[in-house]
């Protein structure tokens, strides 16, 4: 359904009723700030590489064929700029490329948390992460991207992906279990 109706509104843009990509803006804006934030750590820059990234979309909306969704598309593109703006700065990312590691399908589980608490523990555990596993948790369980699209949107090989989306997983478990640890003992 979602990807039927981006095709419905890409192909009216395409066919020059441009007042309906506020609904690509309006429905993608959240993630695409949310992955140049973590990418960037700069508010400010996180928002001119989101607002880049819509535009440079708009201008290149004629190339997108449809054979992935567009979401995937999008976040590639802004994945991109970000990457491209860390290397002005002359930042480096290590690559992990040589590793091979089986994946671990057990699924993320936060039934522990308390369920008024969930939320907050989440999005400050998240916060915590640095931005490549960031994106991966992002993009896998919020936006329900699969491996393959995440490979796309990332550059990184399948099996790649998968180790550090584990990594990250795992990271994230610790994380949490370190925070609701503290507030226990604070409790107490």
């Amino acid at each position: 359904m979602e990807q039927k109706d981006d095709i419905f509104y890409i192909e009216k843009i395409k066919n020059g009723q441009t007042q309906y990509y506020s609904y690509i803006v309006e429905k993608y804006k959240d993630v695409v700030f949310s992955i140049a934030l973590k990418v960037l750590r700069n508010r400010e820059d996180a928002e001119e590489i989101a607002q880049e990234s819509f535009i440079k979309a708009y201008k290149s909306l004629h190339t997108f064929k449809g054979k992935a969704k567009f979401s995937t598309w999008l976040y590639r593109i802004t994945y991109n700029n970000c990457i491209s703006e860390v290397r002005k700065r002359k930042m480096y990312f290590a690559s992990t490329d040589d590793i091979d590691v089986k994946d671990d399908d057990s699924d993320f589980n936060l039934d522990g948390l308390p369920e008024e608490n969930r939320e907050k523990y989440l999005k400050a555990a998240l916060d915590k992460l640095p931005e490549d596993e960031y994106t991966l948790i992002l993009l896998y369980y919020f936006e329900e991207q699969s491996i393959e699209e995440i490979c796309k949107v990332t550059r990184l090989t399948e099996s790649n992906t998968k180790v550090k989306l584990h990594r990250a997983r795992k990271k994230l478990y610790t994380i949490l279990n370190d925070m609701l640890k503290e507030e226990i003992y604070t409790i107490l």
